[in-house]
């Protein structure tokens, strides 16, 4: 083989694993695994608080089309239900159902951890950190920022897998 065979081969090979690379990289699956996860208010903080009475989050779909649906009771004793992306590309994707905020931007930190930003109107109004458990059985929520009355809040939030 001659030398300008030796560098187109090693050139296409070299692509040809760039390019398998790609989707493990661009189309990276969730850090929560699907189904359903329940609030455990008890392991849970709310400041000012107080806590919703139930939150179950239904999380379903693959790649670019997963979505997270939130039903529960909020401490009025109202029930509401939210529908958010679980997508981890850093940009803003709409939520619907929740007054706080009507966007999230969601960037993977690692295979159990991914960063949040909650937005309202285009100004972020919260952000935080979602860390899943080495078994996948429990994920918390630590979230800062202004709800749609302008209260300052600081909560902790514990998810379990059902």
């Amino acid at each position: 083989m001659n030398r300008r065979s030796t560098l187109v081969l090693t050139g296409i090979t070299l692509m040809g694993f760039a390019i398998a690379a790609l989707p493990s990289v661009g189309f990276a699956q969730s850090v929560l695994p699907s189904g359903l996860w329940q609030l455990n208010v008890a392991k849970s903080k709310y400041s000012p608080g107080p806590p919703p009475k139930s939150t179950t989050v239904n999380i379903q779909g693959e790649g670019q089309n997963r979505k997270a649906t939130l039903v529960g009771i909020n401490a009025a004793g109202n029930p509401f239900v939210a529908v958010f992306p679980d997508v981890l590309d850093g940009q803003p994707h709409p939520v619907t159902g929740n007054p706080n905020f009507d966007a999230t931007a969601d960037t993977r930190v690692d295979d159990h951890t991914f960063n949040f930003s909650r937005i309202k109107a285009g100004k972020v109004v919260a952000s935080g950190t979602a860390a899943v458990s080495q078994d996948g059985k429990t994920t918390t929520f630590t979230t800062t920022g202004t709800d749609a009355n302008g209260q300052q809040f600081n909560n902790i939030t514990v998810f379990e897998k059902q």
